[in-house]
């Protein structure tokens, strides 16, 4: 169930914003909510039909003339009974003294049936910065306030239009980077979250009505709840949200995105897997060790997910403070940049054995996900026909545990591959779901309730009395209230009376 509040208790001001990006565009709109948007918009325009619900309108967007306006005002005074008159004309026709300056196309929705369950108006003009802002002011002149950010969705929020989930999906859909995020967003707007959610609240409620209806009917003949009955109830509320609860780890990466960082020694191809990943030059490339002396990053989508690349600085084997400064700043940002990430490309040349710094680098991601990319694989077959020292393979003893991937930056060889891994790392080898909880509010609702009902669940089995039982139930459904909005004390009531034959 959506807020129940209304509008109209908190919210009885016209608002005004412009609702597309700042700047130059081929399309601006100004939105107006409130009980005179229709009435503000009619003098900011002239509209070629009438406004009717739904329907849009093409219109005029119109510059009332100041100077003929001062000219009328200084006439007023000198003939008062000819001001009148021609007050009385203006009041037929507001438009009498007008330039006009733009077309618009202006759409009127009647309240309760928009967005803010208000009277609605969008008007979209040319998106030229200068007619937007004498839209916008000409609307706060005529009484309209300025909006205050997410004002608009606020107001469809405690009208019950949306559920704070799907107030949150807005926001996420106007921030997403990637189709996969746009298509979660769209999802969360139609309330799959709230659906999903809704099914255990549906029983939750239906528990605490039932111990409700044993304490407050004690006395006329109502059965108190066996133990084992609200074990049983509660057994069925608890699975559902915990496979919601476990949704937030492939829900928060897609909201959220995740950082990997390349990280090997000097001219091990790290920058050159680098631009491979992101498609073109980005991280500049030379046959000189330690060209990379600060942080590179870029950002690029796989399946969906919004990854940010990190190229560091290369870890050379011996003592740091042997090398220059600007080199030394280089490693240490790396060093951060391997600490920080969510996932961690190890690039190791193929044509030679570990060193020292490569081992310890291996020992430093023990336990975490990471990838080994055994790069320069073109050149392995070449190193062995000329006898030089045993190359690595992605079955060295030394690589036990991680995923270690033959790649080539120079011909491509296992890029493909590499992403298909760094996908499945980064989503945890899971599939996509609809209703996923995105954000860190979600999750504490849905963990909140399981913490509530496993506290519920140890009362009842030590035998502890309803009421206090219920406290923990009336705690967990608080917490999924946030995703489904409020229950009243209402529904209970009516689920009492309604499922019941109490007939007293």
């Amino acid at each position: 169930m959506a807020a129940t509040n209304s509008v109209s208790d908190t919210a009885t001001d016209t608002i005004a914003a412009i609702s597309t990006p700042p700047g130059r565009g081929g399309i601006g709109i100004v939105r107006l909510s409130g009980p005179q948007a229709a009435a503000i918009a009619a003098q900011l325009v002239r509209a070629h039909q009438p406004f009717e619900h739904a329907h849009a309108r093409l219109a005029d967007v119109v510059d009332m003339n100041e100077a003929a306006g001062a000219t009328q005002e200084a006439a007023g005074a000198m003939n008062e009974a000819a001001g009148a008159v021609q007050g009385a004309e203006d009041a037929d026709n507001p438009h009498t003294d007008f330039r006009i300056i733009d077309e618009a196309l202006v759409t009127y929705f009647g309240a309760p049936n928009s967005y803010t369950a208000e009277d609605l108006v969008e008007i979209a003009a040319h998106g030229s910065p200068v007619v937007l802002e004498l839209l916008l002011r000409r609307s706060l002149e005529l009484g309209a306030r300025l909006a205050e950010p997410g004002e608009f969705t606020q107001r469809a929020f405690l009208a019950g239009r949306l559920d704070l989930t799907q107030a949150e999906a807005v926001r996420d859909l106007i921030d997403a980077q990637t189709l996969t995020q746009a298509r979660q967003a769209a999802s969360q707007m139609g309330g799959a979250l709230s659906h999903r959610a809704a099914p255990a609240k549906q029983l939750l409620v239906e528990l605490i009505a039932l111990l409700e209806a044993g304490i407050d009917f004690a006395e006329d003949d109502i059965d108190v709840t066996p133990q084992a009955e609200i074990a049983r109830r509660i057994g069925e509320i608890t699975p559902p949200l915990t496979a919601l609860e476990v949704s937030f780890a492939r829900g928060r990466i897609v909201h959220d995105g995740l950082t990997l960082a390349i990280v090997g020694r000097p001219n091990v191809g790290k920058s050159s897997l680098f631009n491979r990943l992101v498609e073109r030059d980005r991280a500049i490339v030379t046959a000189s060790p330690g060209t990379t002396r600060d942080l590179v990053t870029e950002r690029i989508s796989l399946g969906g997910i919004p990854i940010e690349l990190v190229d560091t600085a290369g870890f050379r084997d011996g003592a740091r403070e042997l090398l220059e400064e600007a080199e030394q700043l280089g490693i240490l940002r790396s060093d951060e940049a391997l600490a920080d990430a969510a996932l961690v490309l190890i690039v190791l040349d193929a044509t030679q054995p570990l060193s020292d710094e490569d081992e310890r680098l291996l020992a430093a991601v023990e336990g975490r996900p990471a990838i080994v990319a055994l790069n320069k694989s073109d050149l392995v077959e070449h190193k062995l026909v000329a006898g030089e020292k045993e190359p690595l393979s992605k079955t060295s003893p030394a690589l036990a545990g991680l995923t270690a991937l033959p790649t080539s930056a120079l011909t491509g060889e296992g890029i493909a591959a590499l992403r298909e891994r760094i996908l499945s790392l980064a989503t945890g080898g899971g599939a996509a779901e609809p209703g996923m909880l995105t954000n860190l509010r979600q999750h504490q609702a849905v963990a909140t309730a399981l913490s509530a009902l496993a506290d519920a669940a140890k009362a009842n089995g030590d035998a502890i009395p309803h009421e206090m039982i219920l406290l923990d139930l009336y705690r967990a459904l608080w917490a999924l209230d946030s995703l489904t909005g409020q229950t009243t004390s209402d529904d209970i009531l009516d689920l009492i009376f309604r499922t019941m034959c109490i007939g007293k």
